[in-house]
């Protein structure tokens, strides 16, 4: 027997019958992100591995740990994307979009890569929409890209959602907390980790990140980084929640949220899903300033987030949210004797020619066996041509509802599946 194949470990194929519900939240998702202003744009799945180096950081984890990184045929090193906010950054300054009226703000649906432990909603090749909202410092933006993200999950029908908020201060006012929560870890290095007390010799706010219990306990004593900030920082942070109230946004203070890239200043936010178990997070982002520049572009501000569509259908698929049927098509050609077949596949091709989905037997079925398979597909009607069809040049219309059947003429037939077609969409989606 040949070797047979399965996916690789920590990817998954989407089958069609699981089409319909993805497709359904990136449509919500398109929609939303329009409505605020954002315009799709794409970058390539791989790029350079300086990027995510300079741009992500090499203190922590998905540069350290979890890049697929490879030399190409010339020796350069490439990195499938792990994240998308660098990319989006790089695009912004290749194409002298600092010219442009500001703030530019895009959005983009990409597939991830991270080589990490996979686990329940979280992959090594995943899926991401993200926004990304350049050239301005206003903390009005801030709060509209929670907003955004908030009116994504509440048109998805999710429930249990939180939102924990942050502010990562700037340049000013945080190496004065990174120096305090430096000497917080070494006077506490018996109680952490050998990875935490490395990171606090590198990037000591990188120990938020360690999931290790005995770390998250030392860690709650440590210096919080609200109490450091700056007065311009302090101010900024105030604005952005009294702009989530205006939007009537509820929200947790958390003064470990530092989320996983080095980029990030003042602004951070998490939203949570208490529907997702012990890994709850299920999009987040924040504001970084310092991150275009630090990519060879111009001083620009930005801010952004990141949701995966995984961790989104995984909290779909536990709530009430009615999600949308499989996709059927309107009619289903049945063909009585050989002699009708050309005329049905004729038939086929107008009513698709019409935008009416139509499916029909390639297997030679008997007419029984086709009419059990029109059932199968969920289809609206059978439509029947056998040797007297052809002699009246009418055709046998079953409503597979009720079981009504009636004799009705080819134009009658195509105009009915013309008005079912249209009350269920495009093609009967």
């Amino acid at each position: 027997m040949a070797e047979s194949f399965t996916a690789p470990k920590g990817t998954y194929d989407v089958l069609p019958e699981q089409q319909p519900v993805r497709r359904w939240v990136i449509r919500t998702a398109e929609a939303v992100f329009s409505r605020y202003g954002y315009r799709r744009i794409d970058t390539p799945a791989f790029e350079d591995t300086r990027l995510f180096t300079r741009g992500v950081g090499d203190s922590t984890d998905i540069v350290r740990k979890e890049m697929y990184t490879f030399e190409d045929l010339g020796g350069r090193s490439m990195t499938l994307r792990p994240e998308g906010t660098a990319p989006v950054a790089r695009a912004y300054v290749e194409h002298g979009m600092h010219t442009l009226p500001q703030p530019v703000k895009l959005y983009y649906h990409s597939p991830m890569f991270r080589y990490e432990n996979p686990q329940s909603g979280r992959y090594r090749q995943h899926y991401q929409l993200g926004i990304e909202a350049f050239g301005s410092e206003a903390p009005e933006l801030d709060a509209e890209v929670i907003g955004v993200l908030a009116a994504l999950y509440r048109e998805l029908g999710l429930t249990g959602i939180q939102l924990r908020l942050n502010s990562m201060g700037c340049g000013v006012c945080r190496p004065g907390y990174s120096t305090a929560l430096r000497e917080y870890l070494q006077a506490a290095s018996d109680s952490i980790c050998g990875e935490c007390r490395e990171r606090a010799q590198v990037n000591p706010l990188r120990t938020f990140d360690c999931k290790v219990p005995a770390c998250r306990v030392a860690l709650e004593e440590a210096p919080r980084l609200p109490d450091y900030l700056c007065p311009t920082c302090a101010e900024h942070h105030a604005r952005v929640k009294a702009c989530l109230a205006i939007q009537g946004i509820a929200f947790v203070e958390d003064h470990t949220l530092v989320r996983g890239m080095d980029y990030y200043t003042r602004t951070t936010f998490e939203f949570q899903s208490s529907l997702l178990g012990a890994q709850s997070g299920i999009g987040g982002g924040g504001r970084y300033d310092d991150l275009v520049a630090a990519i060879g572009g111009p001083e620009t501000s930005g801010v952004g987030f990141g949701t995966g569509v995984e961790r989104i259908l995984l909290a779909v698929s536990r709530s009430n949210v009615q999600a949308p049927a499989p996709e059927t098509p309107v009619v289903y050609l049945v063909s009585v004797g050989e002699d009708t077949r050309g005329e049905v596949f004729a038939l086929a091709h107008e009513m698709r020619h019409r935008g009416i989905a139509v499916d029909l037997d390639y297997v030679g079925r008997s007419a029984k066996g086709q009419m059990k398979q029109a059932g199968r597909t969920g289809a609206r009607y059978a439509v029947i041509i056998g040797e007297a069809e052809m002699a009246t040049g009418e055709v046998t219309l079953r409503d597979l509802a009720t079981g009504e059947e009636s004799k009705v003429s080819r134009g009658e037939a195509v105009a009915l599946a013309e008005v079912a077609s249209g009350g269920r969409g495009a093609l009967g989606g």
